[in-house]
């Protein structure tokens, strides 16, 4: 069975003209998760953000910010014009929109290209590729707004491609269960204080939210063994030395190879498994705010099953 882990996301950061976007209500969250074609599962909130979890990976609401992940074949860009339009561009101080390319690209609505054209109607802002077209690699639009980004905004993403190892073998099994999952990835660990709020599908998959006043991460994962893929994202230091998150995840999932990325913070590279870095870039968004990409994959060869058609 195939799932197309590879997500969208966007980040829209609104202007001091507008108001709070909490306010706006779920009932308004679960319209935009609707263009994408996602449902709202659960929510969890705190005195800083709503967390909504959906079929299709995750929606953080702040007062001034929108994180919205989707996966599969989702129709993010319907939900950021709408967005858009609902709150006005002149109130919208800064966008970025992200695509990582699709194992089975010809089976989504549209492409990154066919995107931007349409958000370039609502707003202007430069896109780039990166990463080679016959490997793994991101496209990522940022508008011209000149926002002026805190150089406290820090958010690393860690994507991980065909897992393995005794965690990978417990996600597809059969008898799994969401504090199991949970024990496993040592969340209450690597997330010390968090309140979480995880949920498993039928018949694999795994999506968990989690937020500690504005710090939030999430975590997904599509376990098949042929298309095994599980992402990370957090405004948490994913470097510290006394809770290297990043490293310990490596450790625990042993992905063949994965991407960093990192918007003013670079991913430091993890001793295990053992790697090495294939490619590596950084792009400025503004004059102090760069994004750090690399590229890594396992030392050790791959021994590969045939798959049958």
């Amino acid at each position: 069975m195939f799932f197309e882990g590879s997500e969208k996301k966007i980040e829209l950061i609104t202007a001091s003209t507008h108001g709070s976007l909490r306010a706006l209500g779920s009932d308004f969250w679960t319209q935009i998760a609707n263009l994408a074609k996602a449902d709202i599962i659960s929510v969890i909130h705190n005195q800083q953000c709503d967390a909504y979890l959906l079929s299709e990976s995750s929606l953080f609401v702040w007062d001034n910010r929108i994180v919205m992940l989707t996966c599969g074949l989702s129709t993010l860009i319907d939900s950021l014009l709408a967005m858009l339009e609902h709150i006005g561009v002149d109130h919208v101080a800064f966008v970025s929109y992200q695509r990582k390319n699709e194992y089975l690209a010809h089976l989504q609505a549209s492409t990154f290209a066919d995107d931007i054209a349409r958000l370039r109607q609502y707003i202007p802002g430069k896109a780039c590729r990166i990463g080679h077209l016959d490997s793994h690699h991101h496209f990522i639009f940022t508008s011209n707004s000149p926002c002026l980004l805190s150089t406290q905004d820090n958010t690393s993403e860690l994507l991980m491609y065909h897992i393995s190892g005794p965690v990978a073998q417990y996600l597809t099994s059969t008898k799994q269960t969401v504090e199991q999952v949970c024990a496993l990835l040592s969340l209450s660990k690597l997330f010390d204080g968090f309140d979480y709020d995880a949920h498993l599908f039928t018949p694999l998959g795994f999506s968990v939210n989690g937020i500690k006043g504005e710090q939030y991460f999430t975590i997904h994962i599509t376990p098949q063994e042929q298309s095994s893929y599980v992402s990370v994202e957090t405004n948490v230091d994913v470097n510290s030395p006394d809770n290297p998150i990043a490293t310990q995840l490596l450790a625990l999932l042993q992905p063949i190879s994965w991407d960093t990325i990192g918007f003013n913070t670079p991913v430091i590279a993890s001793a295990k498994p053992k790697n090495i870095c294939l490619a590596h870039c950084t792009y400025p968004i503004e004059q102090d705010y760069q994004v750090h990409f690399g590229h890594f994959q396992q030392l050790d060869s791959e021994v590969l099953t045939p798959e049958f058609m």
